[in-house]
């Protein structure tokens, strides 16, 4: 009687089992009465970034001059990163502006699926990057030849299908899960960590293969992109004129401060042991709003060529 009666309570269960249909994103955490100002703030990082990088794509397709694989590298990233604050930043400025803090489900797994799809590319891309600059620097004299066009276009769509399926594993793993309630995230967009925390499942199996997943492909890409830079530094330093150490540095820079920028907030959120909400959000703002605003400065402030080819198109409009 006893095995029956559990047996009819579960069948009960699973049949007045209802799945969430909808998400409420809770925002930033303590920024009650400043949503005005951050609504403003963030509405011009986000505006900046949309139109610098935009101004740097079309410099580098309108100057032949900046037609070599370095300056094709740079043209993906700036498309990266007009992409990139565009999944999470419109949603949450509706939300700063009053408006629905409600997020479909389908809403919720295509933000989880965009937001890492795009940052597994990021992080193969810098990958590239840095892997270009090695044979910049180190074989000179076969630049041109290792990183032909059918090279790099080769590498650029490896980026970007990596980039993918990367996203595809991590957003099956997160919602192959059950959620029926509570649906608030804590945070202003879906992603793994706060996602997780909702689901009425044992989530032991997801949260290790995501963290897997993620530090299997941020670790990686960061130790090709040191043996990269260790390679190139060793080099640099058997250079005999000091002018040219120092612009074969200055080529180098701007890169550098684009991957700190980039794998700072992924260390802090993603492969941490303690989660703290306040510091998440913090990050994930330098991350999604910030970071792809400074890219075009960081860029075309410290590159010569950059300057010289957008000071020849604001001419010729």
């Amino acid at each position: 009687l006893k095995t029956a009666f559990f047996s009819n309570a579960a069948t009960s269960i699973m049949n007045n089992y209802t799945s969430v249909k909808e998400f409420i994103l809770l925002g930033l955490p303590h920024t009650e009465g400043l949503e005005n100002m951050i609504f403003v703030l963030f509405l011009a990082f986000y505006l900046f970034a949309l139109l610098g990088n935009l101004l740097i794509f079309v410099t580098i397709l309108a100057s032949s001059s900046l037609h070599t694989p370095m300056y094709f590298f740079l043209g993906n990233l700036s498309v990266f990163d007009i992409f990139f604050p565009s999944v999470n930043s419109p949603k949450m400025m509706v939300s700063l502006a009053g408006r629905s803090r409600t997020i479909s489900y389908q809403g919720c797994a295509s933000q989880v699926f965009f937001y890492h799809t795009l940052g597994g590319t990021e992080c193969f891309l810098y990958t590239v990057m840095a892997y270009d600059r090695f044979v910049a620097i180190c074989h000179p004299m076969r630049y041109t030849v290792i990183m032909n066009q059918r090279m790099c276009t080769s590498l650029t769509v490896c980026t970007w299908l990596g980039g993918c399926v990367h996203g595809s594993i991590l957003t099956f793993l997160i919602f192959k899960l059950p959620y029926c309630g509570p649906n608030e995230v804590d945070s202003f967009f879906c992603d793994i960590p706060v996602v997780l925390s909702l689901a009425c499942a044992d989530t032991s199996l997801a949260q290790m293969v995501s963290f897997t997943n993620i530090g299997v492909v941020a670790l990686v890409c960061f130790l090709l992109i040191l043996l990269s830079y260790t390679r190139i530094v060793l080099s640099i330093l058997r250079i005999r004129s000091s002018e040219g150490r120092r612009r074969a540095f200055s080529t180098c820079s701007a890169h550098l401060t684009s991957i700190l920028l980039f794998y700072g907030p992924v260390f802090l959120v993603y492969l941490r042991p303690a989660s703290s909400p306040w510091l998440d959000s913090v990050v994930q703002v330098l991350n999604n709003v910030i970071t792809p605003s400074l890219n075009p400065l960081i860029y075309s402030l410290r590159n010569k060529d950059v300057k010289v080819a957008l000071r020849k198109m604001v001419s010729w409009v």
